[in-house]
């Protein structure tokens, strides 16, 4: 482990979706604030959209987090990829609902009765489904618009998220009747040289630096090699930081840039 070698008091790059280390930038907090305003304001549903590593499975577990539990019953789904009735079936089990079977018209009414029983106590519901792009059947897609058609009055009986890759806004743009119920339609764009700086830095206080570990010419390094991609930024700096211990570095330089980008 490099982290007694680097000062630091535990791993800053590890690939996984920690909210400990969100880096508050100014374009995260802003696709934060609207996907909160989707279910604040009851608007339906809304589309997160980004290239693979972008980091949108960290900012949806940043946005549960905002979500009190006390005022909001969330159900998050990580593989949408199954049939409708699977699908159905998966999102009642993650609102903790025990259906008593697989059947279609059950685990709707099962699913309404839940989504009205919310809505009458005040709680909001919100159902997230992570890496919809997945999702080939449009008969799932259907089964979403048709839990979209469950509202009163004045309000969606819950909010859907969706979160993919930027094929799934082709792939709604096909489907008129769920498109039209998406609210907002959000995209995750790589980070630019300077919020690649932020970002770093960031990730290394949160792990304990108290001195500076990265020079300037190697973020600029691993910005453009990493393409500005949270997840392969993540990558080159754990390697950076690994091969800097194995050759006694005082500092990660650009030289451990390209040492790093041989391993990989």
């Amino acid at each position: 482990m490099y982290e007694a070698y680097w000062g630091l008091s535990r791993m800053p790059f590890q690939n996984v979706p920690d909210p400990t280390f969100f880096c508050p930038l100014p374009a995260y907090q802003e696709i934060l604030e609207k996907l909160l305003y989707v279910v604040q304001y009851s608007k339906g549903a809304a589309l997160l959209t980004g290239n693979v590593g972008c980091g949108k499975s960290t900012l949806s577990r940043v946005f549960i987090l905002h979500l009190e539990e006390e005022k909001y019953d969330v159900g998050l789904v990580i593989n949408p990829s199954v049939p409708s009735e699977e699908l159905l079936y998966e999102v009642a089990l993650q609102l903790g609902l025990s259906p008593p079977s697989s059947h279609r018209p059950t685990l709707f009414r099962s699913l309404y009765d839940h989504l009205l029983a919310n809505a009458q106590e005040g709680k909001v519901t919100v159902i997230i489904i992570d890496e919809a792009q997945t999702i080939k059947d449009e008969s799932v897609f259907e089964d979403l618009r048709v839990l979209l058609n469950f509202q009163l009055n004045d309000r969606y009986l819950f909010s859907l998220i969706l979160l993919g890759l930027p094929e799934l806004k082709v792939t709604l743009a096909r489907l008129p009747p769920l498109n039209q119920r998406i609210a907002l339609h959000l995209n995750l764009s790589p980070l630019n040289q300077e919020e690649t700086a932020l970002y770093i830095d960031f990730r290394l206080k949160k792990a304990g630096q108290t001195r500076r570990i990265f020079t300037n010419e190697t973020i600029k390094a691993i910005h453009q090699e990493a393409g500005g991609l949270p997840r392969s930024i993540n990558n080159l700096c754990d390697l950076c930081l690994f091969e800097g211990m194995r050759r006694k570095a005082k500092e990660v330089d650009a030289l451990l840039v390209k040492v790093a980008l041989a391993l990989t």
